[in-house]
């Protein structure tokens, strides 16, 4: 019996870019269920070339991951679209993707972002030094959204 190899771990990039094509978007949004935003892909092309700053992760030619930030570049950031296609996630892609928007907004003193209230989801960001605002004493914050057809109550 002839031993196995076992097989080479695909190596990634986490690159920042300044465009992304529209088929990789659809299919990176589409694979993580994330349907509502290309239901109008036009508005979501916008929405990611009107970002202040991309950071992709790439196997080869294949986007894998994104994240994208809108800032003022001086005093705040917000962190939006954190991606990674089911079957890389659990690789720690989506740290090295947060981590490369928060390098380079180091500087900038507010770093936000939203996310729904999953277990796994509050973990994750707890585990890259983010605060959930209900467990902030000293300095008490709330957090107000609008979100166009979502009923909040």
């Amino acid at each position: 019996m002839c031993p196995t190899t076992p097989p080479k771990e695909h190596t990634y990039q986490i690159v920042p870019v300044d465009s992304i094509a529209q088929d990789a978007i659809r299919g990176l949004y589409d694979s993580v269920g994330w349907s509502a935003y290309t239901q109008d892909i036009h508005k979501l092309m916008a929405a990611i070339e009107g970002s202040d700053f991309l950071v992709a992760a790439k196997q080869e030619d294949n986007l894998i991951g994104l994240s994208r930030a809108i800032s003022d570049d001086a005093s705040v950031v917000y962190i939006q679209d954190i991606l990674v296609q089911p079957s890389h996630q659990g690789r720690g892609i989506g740290k090295e993707l947060v981590k490369a928007v928060l390098s380079r907004y180091a500087h900038v003193r507010q770093k936000v972002l939203l996310t729904d209230d999953r277990p796994e989801q509050l973990q994750f960001y707890a585990s890259l030094g983010f605060s959930n605002t209900r467990s902030l004493e000293k300095t008490p914050l709330n957090a107000f959204v609008i979100i166009e057809g979502v009923e909040l109550s």
